[in-house]
């Protein structure tokens, strides 16, 4: 077996002894509340599911097996309630930043907008440097190159849904409806939340 198929099996063995540990501290803090709405049973709870969607993660990636478990939001199998066989898909991304360098994104609109240059106002500046900048590049080069947009990566989300065909240009006069949880075939979440939850197991 190479080293690194060992570190995976490793990561896996480790993602598990994570969920018994967040198991013994969630039943811990239920067990020793006399409160309702205790932040303590929140935030084992918290630490509970996502440690839980790692180890599936993991589990998957390295076995392909899943657990038997549904953590709620996380879009497991048997909360999906749409067509076996559906006719198409939706594909939704979110991805937040937070707009760390203002001046750093200006000056990469204005290397493809000489016209930006002419605003004055600071707040318009930003605003249109946006709009230059996501016209621009495709989500995913602005998410790999973020910091040198003078962007800070937030929390994302990705999510696969079951829908029925559409002609061309049919939804786009609305195209953010609410997704149906019942309709998710899939879901993946990027959130520093799950990192500090792992770095603390």
């Amino acid at each position: 077996m190479s080293d690194a198929a060992q570190l995976t099996r490793s990561e896996v063995r480790e993602a598990a002894e994570a969920v018994k540990a967040a198991i013994d501290r969630h039943l811990e803090a239920v067990s020793s509340t006399h409160t309702a709405d205790d932040p303590a049973v929140f935030a084992a709870y918290e630490e509970l599911a996502a440690a839980a969607i790692h180890y599936d993660q993991l589990l998957y990636e390295v076995y392909d097996e899943v657990t038997p478990f549904e953590v709620p939001g996380d879009g497991g199998p048997d909360s999906y309630a749409g067509p076996e066989e559906p006719e198409a898909i939706s594909v939704l991304i979110r991805r937040d930043y937070r707009i760390a360098d203002p001046r750093r994104l200006r000056a990469q609109a204005e290397r493809l907008d000489e016209s930006l240059e002419a605003v004055e106002q600071p707040g318009q500046g930003v605003t249109a440097a946006v709009g230059v900048v996501f016209g621009e590049y495709e989500p995913d080069e602005i998410a790999a190159r973020a910091e040198e947009f003078g962007l800070e990566e937030g929390d994302a989300t990705l999510w696969v849904t079951a829908t029925e065909p559409a002609e061309p240009g049919e939804w786009l006069s609305e195209p953010f409806d609410s997704p149906d949880p019942q309709l998710l075939l899939c879901r993946f979440d990027v959130s520093e939340v799950y990192d500090e939850d792992e770095a603390d197991s």
